[in-house]
């Protein structure tokens, strides 16, 4: 396998793969460039030409011109009349879907799906996961997890073979796991050091939020996922707006965005409930009551970071567990999470944005486990 990189900083393997057509070569790489364009057609398929020129994608036999044909014809692109009576090329629903599914297979690339419900606790009851314990049958229990042999033991030792019956005091079931719903807020930093210094982290945040939001609804769909994005406010989005994702002029209102998650869990029956927050930056911003910001980039303003702590320990009081996903790593950044987390007891990871992905699965397999209290 080999690494290649060209002028735009963006790094693409070349590979050799006998059975993949022409245009599914092309398809992958073009899901790649349209997370990075925000879901801008044109800039997307300028960058594919740029590295066609580089790389020698295509040939006389198929070129863009023919994968862009494809796309229109397998419905991935559709195209709109704009005002001037030119054509606008954007992209489908199908191609979101193609995109997050991308995402998943890219970070959680191990993961199996399995039937919807799977929600694995520490508790038995209803489920499909044996925990190898033996019980005396209850009304309500399926009948699939009776233990046949053991509860015709139990008829013949109780009953003798003469005058053999099996009456429900003699079954036995297998004990399983308890299955259990999870409630989950994604918040999504999209302040203006998420592109600071020229390092593009908004687009692996928004892989991230793509492949959570594609296990969610594939593994387990009896799960609830609701995404927000936070700047100087925030505000829910839409699954189907993750690809055209962009950051903003915008400071770091954590506040706001803790404030809308808290919301959003309120109205939601489950009992499990948690709220994943990925962020590269200090909080730097409040809304004060009279509708003004209170606003302040220098260092850790006390007055924004007590807002937040205050915040952390309203969600511990709803039992709702905040894990951080900090990408910088500043002494003096680590120190306010550290501070956060405790006001929360909930869980921080200090990460660059390569093992996110995988961070954000393990943490969120472990909460959707059913909390004793």
């Amino acid at each position: 396998m080999k690494r290649q990189k060209n002028s735009s900083g963006f790094q693409f393997e070349l590979y050799s793969e006998e059975q993949k057509s022409q245009f599914d070569k092309l398809f992958d790489i073009f899901k790649e460039l349209i997370t990075h364009t925000s879901g801008d057609f044109d800039e997307a398929i300028d960058w594919l030409e740029q590295l066609d020129k580089e790389y020698q994608l295509t040939d006389e036999n198929y070129t863009i011109d023919d994968f862009i044909e494809d796309l229109k014809t397998k419905g991935y692109i559709k195209e709109e009349i704009k005002p001037d009576g030119t054509y606008d090329k954007k992209i489908t629903a199908k191609t979101e879907r193609a995109i997050r599914k991308n995402a998943l297979n890219q970070i959680f690339g191990q993961i199996r799906k399995k039937g919807a419900g799977t929600h694995k606790t520490k508790t038995s009851g209803l489920g499909d996961e044996h925990t190898g314990d033996l019980r005396a049958f209850r009304f309500g229990d399926s009948l699939e997890h009776i233990n046949i042999t053991e509860s015709l033991k139990n008829a013949q030792v109780n009953h003798g073979f003469d005058d053999f019956q099996l009456t429900e005091n003699d079954l036995v079931v297998e004990d399983t796991h308890h299955k259990a719903q999870m409630s989950t807020v994604l918040m999504i930093d999209i302040s203006h050091s998420m592109i600071l210094y020229g390092e593009d982290r908004i687009t692996p945040a928004k892989k991230v939020a793509m492949a959570l939001a594609e296990l969610i609804t594939t593994r387990y769909a009896k799960d609830t996922l609701d995404i927000l994005v936070f700047g100087n406010d925030a505000w829910p989005i839409k699954l189907k707006d993750l690809p055209y994702l962009e950051v903003g002029p915008y400071h770091t209102n954590t506040v706001a965005g803790l404030q809308l998650a808290l919301d959003l869990l309120r109205r939601k029956r489950n009992t499990n409930k948690q709220i994943f927050m990925i962020t590269d930056g200090k909080p730097s911003c409040v809304k004060m009551q009279d509708g003004s910001y209170y606003k302040n980039s220098n260092g850790l303003d006390g007055y924004i970071v007590d807002k937040c702590y205050q915040m952390a320990a309203q969600a511990r009081k709803l039992h709702i567990p905040i894990t951080t996903f900090m990408i910088a790593k500043d002494p003096y950044l680590q120190t306010f999470i550290d501070e956060f987390t405790l006001s929360n007891r909930g869980k921080a990871f200090y990460t660059g944005l390569d093992g996110l992905g995988e961070m954000i699965f393990h943490d969120y397999e472990n909460n959707r486990k059913k909390r004793i209290r």
